[in-house]
């Protein structure tokens, strides 16, 4: 059964729809994003030997799996080790609240201006994505689905809006909403926006993120929405990060609080993604 909390005083009538393949772009297998877990908590750095034991598999099977991420420059390898590539692992959520504050609010006043009163969107995790449910707090009779336990406190009781909090244990470095539960909950949905955050963006890969739960989620909450907006400062810009999002087409605008450089905004104009400049 699916757990969750309704902060509303109605319910919608659910419909499943499954979401597509399209979404699915190749991304970390189920063992390299184990090895990135290790080394995120082992502050960026470990040696094989300590990841194998901590997998309880063999080092070959680490060798070969830190080969692929090393070529995709999620890590780099060291002499009997490896760490992530350069100060690429993300730091937890408190911490990015304060990373670019002044570019983020920027972003977020632009995004609520292209979001209506009496919308239905669905808002994640990210930090810029907490931005904005500050700057729509005046929005009126909104219907928000989230994952987010930052975005649903600042949402709910407001205006007559309906909030919607996807259930499941929290994290406890974000206060996050992931796996079964949270995916099930919010398959029930069809918004009007999905407004989600990216912690790197490139020319080659599009929309990418550092955690496979939180790209699962993305998906989804794509392929549920019908206008799909990424929200994303400057520093993202060709930021060297491990798992996309999907395919970057499916995104219908980027906001950012200034232009990015010339191979993505040539690969946005590719993929038939809007780039709106928050001045």
């Amino acid at each position: 059964m699916v757990k969750y909390a309704i902060l509303s005083i109605s319910a919608l009538k659910t419909r499943h729809l499954y979401y597509t393949t399209a979404l699915m772009k190749p991304h970390p297998n189920h063992r390299q994003q184990e090895i990135l877990d290790v080394l995120h908590r082992a502050g960026g750095s470990a040696r094989i030997h300590s990841i194998a034991q901590s997998l309880d598999v063999s080092e070959e099977t680490v060798r070969r799996n830190i080969k692929h991420l090393a070529t995709v420059g999620a890590v780099e390898k060291l002499h009997g080790g490896v760490r992530i590539t350069g100060n690429e692992e993300e730091t937890n959520f408190q911490q990015r609240l304060g990373e670019h504050p002044e570019a983020k609010k920027r972003i977020a006043h632009k995004v609520a201006q292209i979001i209506p009163h009496g919308s239905s969107l669905f808002l994640d995790i990210g930090s810029t994505t907490a931005f904005i449910a500050d700057a729509l707090r005046d929005h009126q009779k909104l219907l928000v689905v989230t994952n987010s336990i930052a975005v649903a406190y600042k949402l709910a009781t407001r205006n007559n809006n309906r909030v919607f909090m996807a259930g499941g244990e929290l994290r406890s470095h974000d206060g996050g909403a992931f796996g079964a539960d949270a995916m099930g909950f919010a398959d029930n949905f069809q918004t009007d926006f999905a407004v989600l955050s990216a912690a790197g963006i490139n020319a080659t890969n599009g929309f990418m993120l550092f955690d496979l739960e939180e790209a699962r989620f993305s998906r989804l909450i794509i392929s549920k929405s019908a206008t799909r907006i990424i929200a994303a400062d400057a520093s993202k810009f060709n930021r060297v990060v491990p798992i996309t999002i999907g395919d970057p087409s499916l995104v219908d605008y980027l906001v950012s609080e200034t232009s990015p450089p010339d191979d993505i905004a040539s690969a946005c104009e590719s993929w038939s993604t809007e780039i709106i400049i928050a001045d």
